[in-house]
């Protein structure tokens, strides 16, 4: 059965968050920083309008400390 305008949209919004999540995934891991329950959150996912919403979970205190420091390091950096 052919899929509707509506079905393609909706799985493409899974799908770009799905992209988003991985893009975060890379760049935290390139400054050092792993969030270990960053994921999709499933329950946004569902349904007839999903709206694909990234979980970032939970972290230690080290790496929220790690997460905090890359932050204040960019923003010190004067980066953009």
């Amino acid at each position: 059965m052919a899929r509707t305008d509506g079905q393609r949209r909706t799985g493409d919004r899974v799908q770009e968050a799905e992209r988003a999540c991985d893009e975060l995934g890379a760049a935290l891991k390139a400054v050092g920083v792993c969030l270990p329950s960053l994921g999709l959150d499933p329950v946004s996912c569902a349904g007839s309008a999903p709206l694909g919403l990234i979980e970032l979970g939970r972290c230690n205190v080290e790496t929220a400390r790690a997460l905090a420091a890359v932050l204040r390091a960019r923003t010190a950096g004067g980066a953009r």
